[in-house]
C-alpha cells in the first residue's frame, strides 16, 4: 500500500531535484530520503529518477506520478486535519490568496486576530494581482482569497463582502489642486495621471466612480502605469503627477506629504470581498476562517477607519 509520507518525500525530491536539498527541507538524513525513493521505485517496479552523479531528473514515470502524489498527500493532510479537529480544536493549514493592497494592509490584521483564536492553524499567504489570485483560487491551488471585486466571470466562486475601502485622489503638495482642496470633475482631463494596471481592483473602482459623474477614465492623460499603489503614492510625492490610491496606503506611507483632493460629486470607494470555491468541501480550518472573517469585519473596519480619518 502506498505511504503518504513516502509520496511527500518524493514530491520534495522532485521539486528540488537533489536528494541532499530534499533531506534538508524535510529535516531528514540524505540516506533516509534515498531509501524512501528506492522503496517507491521497488513498489512501482520502475525508476522515478535518472541519477547521474550528483545530478538527478525525473523519469517519465516520475513526471506522471507528481500530480497524483500531490493529490494523495493533500487528501491525507485533509483527513488528518479533520480528525484532529474532532477533538474540539481546529488544526490544519490554510492557503490564502490576496490582491496587493488588501494583502498588505487588511489581511495582516485579520490573520493576527485569527491566529489569536486558532493558534494551531498555519496560514500561508500569496500576494499577487487580483486576477491572478482569483484564477489560483478557481484552479483549487489555494483555499480562500481576498479581492476587491466579485468578478461575475468566476461563476464557481462565492463572494462575501468583507469591508469597504476608501480610495483617494492625491496630488503633490505644490500642485494647483492642493490649494483648491476641491475640484470639478471636468478638471480631471487637464492633469497627468499615474494609474494602476487595467485589471487592478483600484482601477476598476475608479473607472466606475468616474463614469457616475460623467468622466471617461479612458480619456484621462495616463502617462504612467505602475503595478502597485505604493509606487503611485511615492511617484505623486515626487511630483510626477496625480493618482488614485487606497486611503490605507496614504495613511501608512505618505500622510502629510501629498494632498488629498476632493472631486465634486465623486464617491470613491471599493468593496473588499472574501471568496471561496462554491462546491469545494472545506476543512475545519478553512470553515473557521470563512466564518471568522465575516464575524470580525466590523472590528477590523473600525480599526482601519481610525487610520483613514487621520489623513491630513
Amino acid at each position: 500500500m502506498l505511504d503518504a509520507h513516502q509520496l511527500n518525500v518524493f514530491l520534495v525530491a522532485a521539486e528540488a531535484l537533489n536528494f541532499t536539498v530534499a533531506a534538508r527541507r524535510l529535516h531528514m538524513s540524505q540516506p533516509s530520503v534515498s531509501q524512501h525513493i528506492q522503496s517507491l521505485e521497488q513498489h512501482f517496479g520502475q525508476p522515478l529518477f535518472i541519477r547521474a552523479g550528483r545530478t538527478i531528473q525525473l523519469t517519465d514515470a516520475g513526471e506522471a506520478l507528481v500530480p497524483m502524489a500531490q493529490e494523495m498527500v493533500n487528501r491525507s493532510i485533509r483527513i488528518e486535519e479533520t480528525l484532529k479537529s474532532l477533538h474540539g480544536e481546529v488544526y490544519g493549514q490554510l492557503l490564502f490568496g490576496c490582491s496587493t493592497t488588501p494583502g498588505k494592509y487588511i489581511l495582516p490584521q485579520l490573520l493576527a486576530r485569527f491566529h489569536t483564536k486558532y493558534p494551531k492553524v498555519k496560514v500561508a499567504c500569496h500576494v499577487s494581482p487580483q486576477e491572478q489570485a482569483l484564477q489560483t483560487l478557481q484552479a483549487g491551488d489555494i483555499h480562500l482569497a481576498l479581492a476587491s471585486s466579485p468578478h461575475t466571470s468566476y461563476k464557481n466562486l462565492e463572494f462575501r463582502q468583507f469591508m469597504t475601502d476608501q480610495v483617494l485622489l492625491i496630488a503633490p503638495l505644490d500642485h494647483p489642486w492642493a490649494a483648491q482642496g476641491e475640484i470639478e470633475p471636468e478638471e480631471l482631463y487637464g492633469a497627468q495621471f499615474i494609474l494602476r494596471e487595467e485589471t487592478s481592483g483600484t482601477r476598476l473602482a475608479v473607472r466606475d466612480a468616474l463614469a457616475a459623474v460623467g468622466i471617461m477614465e479612458q480619456e484621462l492623460d495616463a502617462f504612467l502605469i505602475l503595478g502597485n499603489s505604493e509606487a503611485i503614492a511615492l511617484a505623486v510625492e515626487e511630483g510626477l503627477g496625480v493618482g488614485f490610491v487606497s486611503s490605507l496606503v496614504v495613511s501608512r506611507l505618505v500622510n502629510g506629504r501629498v494632498a488629498p483632493i476632493q472631486v465634486r460629486g465623486l464617491k470613491l470607494e471599493r468593496d473588499i470581498y472574501v471568496s471561496k470555491l462554491r462546491n469545494r468541501l472545506m476543512t475545519k480550518a478553512q470553515t473557521a476562517f470563512w466564518e471568522f472573517a465575516i464575524n470580525e469585519r466590523e472590528a477590523i473596519a473600525a480599526a482601519l477607519s481610525v487610520e483613514q480619518k487621520a489623513i491630513v
